[in-house]
């Protein structure tokens, strides 16, 4: 079992089951039913709160058993999601999408500019990328993310990682409070990005 097996292997839902605030606030960016992709979604949160919205969604995750709480979620809530388990380091698109939504996606510096390019270049032209992520100031906070300094996105990070597939829409790094199950939890740092495909 790895780690984020462990991580989601009680009936509860480490990060709840609403969406990101920040992906709810920004969804009306996304077109009508969207083709959306939701690498690392963990229990499903994001890809079943978007399936209600009437997009269709693939939810990417090396959890198998998170993504079977995902399953779970969306037949709950009467929803369809499509699931697959990978490693995104290796994983590679088989078709176009209309969005990427990235929520706390922390990876090892060695892989994350390559995944980040990976996802990106999965859009098609004027697809559009929402992410959140926690920023070197977390390290000072409790509220979640790794503690590795690494794995923690600055806006000029994201920006570079990108740089030439995307065209800045929306960028900031701001503190935030989070109410996200009992995995994020009260103040944090975090970056916001929002981006187009070129």
């Amino acid at each position: 079992m790895n780690f984020w097996d462990q991580q989601f292997s009680s009936d509860s839902f480490k990060y709840g089951t609403a969406p990101n605030a920040f992906l709810a606030e920004q969804a009306s960016r996304i077109a009508p039913c969207s083709y959306v992709l939701v690498p690392g979604d963990g229990e499903g949160r994001n890809s079943v709160w978007l399936a209600e919205q009437g997009h269709r969604v693939l939810a990417i995750d090396a959890s198998s058993v998170g993504l079977s709480k995902a399953r779970k979620l969306a037949d709950q809530r009467q929803v369809t999601i499509e699931t697959e388990c990978a490693d995104l380091t290796h994983w590679v698109a088989s078709r176009p999408y209309d969005a990427v939504v990235l929520t706390y996606v922390h990876l090892p510096a060695e892989c994350r500019q390559a995944v980040h390019q990976a996802v990106a270049q999965a859009l098609r032209p004027g697809g559009i990328l929402i992410l959140e992520a926690f920023n070197p100031g977390q390290l000072a906070k409790t509220s979640g993310g790794p503690k590795n300094p690494e794995m923690l996105y600055s806006l000029d990070l994201i920006r570079n990682d990108f740089n030439g597939l995307l065209h800045e829409t929306y960028g900031t790094e701001i503190e935030t409070t989070l109410d996200e199950g009992p995995g994020h939890q009260g103040p944090a740092c975090v970056t916001r990005y929002i981006g187009k495909r070129v």
